[in-house]
């Protein structure tokens, strides 16, 4: 990869992603938070191309990419409209544009949740079942943490006022299929920038849980 500067495209990866993760909190505490949060598309989209261009197997991560957005919108299409899967919840406005009610950014989020949390799993374990069950719990984990915060963002609200168990069991019903999916495609590991965006994506939302006094 080249170099810019004497840095790895890598290193400068790294460095725009917690940038843009700790601009958020701080601007969120301390600034002005619905600015801050109106620009959470851009930092899912810019995160995603970032992970895609820092992967190894271009070509097979695109293609599993595909396929995440492909199945996670379709399973929340089935969950927003007719209950299914997650639940009774409603998107917001934040996170832009809906196809059948769903923000096709969603869509990206799904690609781009599964591609570090099994990355990450790579890292850890050479079994398939345990990298899969360590992704499912990555994934799991982050979405435990969105949840309280989500309808403060405007980001997506339940029905019942907080996530029902469904929604957890949901999350894991989809997930299964796509860490398997990834795993079968043999795709080469692609810790390190994973790594990094997976904790700044978890420090950025305990900082939320402590912001709305949820912790």
């Amino acid at each position: 990869m080249n170099k810019f500067f004497g840095f790895s495209f890598l290193s400068i990866s790294i460095f725009i992603v917690w940038v843009f993760h700790l601009s958020g909190i701080l601007g969120i505490f301390f600034g002005d938070s619905t600015w801050f949060i109106s620009t959470t598309p851009l930092n899912l989209i810019l995160s995603l191309v970032l992970l895609l261009l820092n992967s190894n197997d271009s070509n097979k991560i695109v293609m599993i990419a595909c396929l995440a957005f492909v199945i996670g919108m379709f399973a929340e299409i089935l969950g927003v409209n007719y209950g299914l899967i997650f639940g009774n919840y409603k998107y917001g406005n934040t996170l832009g544009p809906k196809m059948f009610n769903v923000p096709i950014l969603i869509g990206y989020n799904w690609a781009m949740v599964l591609i570090i949390t099994a990355s990450i799993a790579q890292k850890i374990s050479k079994k398939i079942e345990i990298r899969l069950l360590i992704g499912m719990i990555l994934m799991l984990f982050l979405d435990i943490l969105i949840e309280p915060v989500a309808p403060y963002l405007d980001f997506w609200t339940f029905k019942s006022g907080i996530a029902p168990i469904q929604n957890y069991i949901g999350w894991v019903i989809v997930s299964f299929p796509l860490h398997f999916l990834y795993y079968k495609f043999g795709i080469k590991k692609n810790n390190r920038f994973s790594i990094h965006l997976y904790l700044a994506q978890i420090l950025f939302f305990l900082a939320l849980l402590f912001k709305f006094k949820i912790l």
